[in-house]
Order: C-alpha cells, then sequence, then structure tokens
C-alpha cells in the first residue's frame, strides 16, 4: 500500500463517463464528485442505469473516467494505462464478486493465495497469509476443501479472505449477497460489520435496501449523478456471523 497523508482513500473530482454506441453518447456518469475516508463502510445505491456499476468499476480501476479526476490512496489513477491499473488494482482493492470467482479445481487456501503469486511472494510467505486471511473468516479448518465441497456461504468466505490477503486499502464487493439466501446473507453481512470494526474501508454496490442498511453511509445515484449522500441513521445489527 502507498502511504498517503490525507484521510481519503478515495477522492473523485466531476468525474464523467462516457459511451459510444453507434451514433449515441451514453453519459454513464456525469460530473461525480465523492470523499471516502479511511475505515468508512460505504453503500452505492440506485436503480438499473443508475451508474453505480460504472462508478464502481471506476473506483475499483477497472475503468477510467471519460473526464475528471480520481485520486485512490494519494495516487492519480484518471490516466493510468491499463498495465497501471492492474497493479493498482491488485495492490490497492480487494474485490468481492456476487458469483464468487473462485478456481473450480483450486483449494480454499489456493485460490485466496493467488493474488500472492502476483505479488512475488513465496510459497512458503503465500501459505501463511493465506491462512491467516481464512482464520479471519473463520474457514481456516476448510483450507484443503475445493469450491464445490463449500455452501454458498463458505465459497463467499473464501472469496472474502481473497480479497483480504493483501491488505487492500479497499474492499470493495459487488452485490455480495446476490447469490445467497436469506440467513447466509445476514451472516456475510455480519462478518463485513466484523470486517469495519477492525478498521477496513469496505464499498458495497447492491440494489438491495436491507443490505444497504448495513452500511454507515449511503450514496443513491440516479442518471449518473450522486441523488443523496447520507449517514445512515438507521443502521441495522446484523446477526452474529457464524459459519454459512
Amino acid at each position: 500500500m502507498v502511504a498517503s497523508a490525507t484521510p481519503f482513500v478515495i477522492q473523485t473530482q466531476d468525474i464523467a463517463k462516457e459511451y459510444v454506441m453507434g451514433t449515441e453518447h451514453i453519459h454513464a456518469l456525469r460530473s461525480v464528485s465523492i470523499d471516502i475516508r479511511r475505515g468508512e463502510y460505504v453503500a452505492f445505491m440506485g436503480p438499473s442505469g443508475s451508474g453505480k456499476s460504472t462508478l464502481m468499476n471506476i473506483v475499483g480501476c477497472l475503468d477510467t473516467p471519460s473526464s475528471g479526476r480520481y485520486v485512490l490512496n494519494g495516487q492519480d489513477v484518471s490516466r493510468m494505462s491499463d498495465n497501471q491499473l492492474a497493479e493498482v488494482r491488485n495492490k490497492e482493492i480487494g474485490f468481492v464478486f456476487q458469483t464468487f470467482n473462485l478456481l473450480p479445481r483450486a483449494t480454499a487456501l489456493e485460490n485466496v493465495a493467488l493474488p500472492l503469486i502476483y505479488a512475488g511472494l513465496s510459497k512458503r510467505e503465500r501459505t501463511e497469509k493465506a491462512l491467516e486471511a481464512l482464520r479471519s473468516v473463520g474457514l481456516a479448518d476448510r483450507a484443503g476443501h475445493r469450491p464445490n465441497e463449500l455452501s454458498g456461504g463458505q465459497r463467499q468466505r473464501v472469496a472474502i479472505a481473497r480479497a483480504l490477503v493483501n491488505v487492500p486499502s479497499v474492499l470493495l464487493a459487488d452485490e455480495p449477497t446476490g447469490a445467497l439466501d436469506s440467513k447466509t446473507s445476514y451472516e456475510i453481512m455480519g462478518l463485513f460489520e466484523a470486517l469495519y470494526a477492525k478498521g477496513n474501508t469496505i464499498i458495497m454496490v447492491t440494489h438491495e435496501e436491507d443490505i444497504a442498511h448495513y452500511a454507515h453511509r449511503i450514496v443513491r445515484l440516479r442518471d449518473g449523478l450522486i441523488e443523496t449522500d447520507e449517514v445512515n441513521q438507521s443502521i441495522s445489527k446484523p446477526l452474529v456471523a457464524s459459519e454459512a
């Protein structure tokens, strides 16, 4: 992680994203400015076409804005090349996806250790750090299991451990409970709450109102603009995280 004196891990200034499809110009984002402090727990919400997924892609360094400025942990990433963005992603962003994105033939330990291969760590270091990450999500005893030997909730825990293993600046969760039943969803949200309590910066993208209310700040988008950006006054009380 790059050290930075600013209290903000994410700062966007008037970022916009425009796509050209034939003769049509689509404005996915229009002048979005947002600051997110270290240790915040933020939800991006909005209907389909609101721009929340585009904002997530830019914040996660999966895409760059058409205009405006984006500073991530003290680095201006607005105009970086694809190779530079890939390096920043691996160091700064931990991704958690709706569909888990685990390698089916690899064990939980091997899945979690994967980002560390790109970081150049030795096998011993990778194993130690991956086990530590699995322990942090309550799955150290499942290290040798493959995804098809785990429940949906356990697979998402493995994915969260993989996202945490590089100690990223931001944990970015895209519809993290979308493939889970209600009980398991609450358990996973309880885990996110515990990670937030430990000081992790979490950004969650969701269309589910009850899930968004676990976050401590909710940013609502509509038509490519921020509609509201408010501290959550009615934080949900998650169930105690147990093994899903």
